[in-house]
């Protein structure tokens, strides 16, 4: 999409986004996904950065990686993720940039 809105795009994209907002709805694979925005991460750095808890962060790993967000990497024992795709990053650099620190609270529900 350019400049402008291409609304036919859009309607042909609809679904496909809207899916990526499901994922990254939930908090746990939110978290995951911020984290992911610093670069490749083992689980167990994931785990101990986001404070989510092994058997959630194996199953929202799981679910992020099924619908192509995430991209493992194994390194004999150990397995490393990070972002699949530009646009993952360019959608979690937003929502930080929209929610962060610097952004004022409320008025979401």
């Amino acid at each position: 999409m350019g400049a402008e809105l291409d609304l036919v795009e859009l309607r042909d994209r609809a679904d496909e986004v809207a899916s990526l907002m499901k994922i990254l709805a939930h908090p746990g694979r939110l978290l995951v996904a911020c984290e992911l925005m610093e670069g490749e991460c083992s689980v167990s750095e994931i785990e101990s950065r986001t404070g989510v808890r092994q058997p959630n962060l194996s199953r929202d790993l799981a679910r992020m990686r099924d619908a192509g967000l995430v991209t493992p990497r194994r390194d004999a024992k150990h397995v490393y993720y990070s972002l699949a795709d530009v646009r993952i990053q360019k959608l979690v650099s937003a929502l930080c940039q929209a929610f962060g620190p610097q952004a004022p609270k409320g008025g979401v529900v």
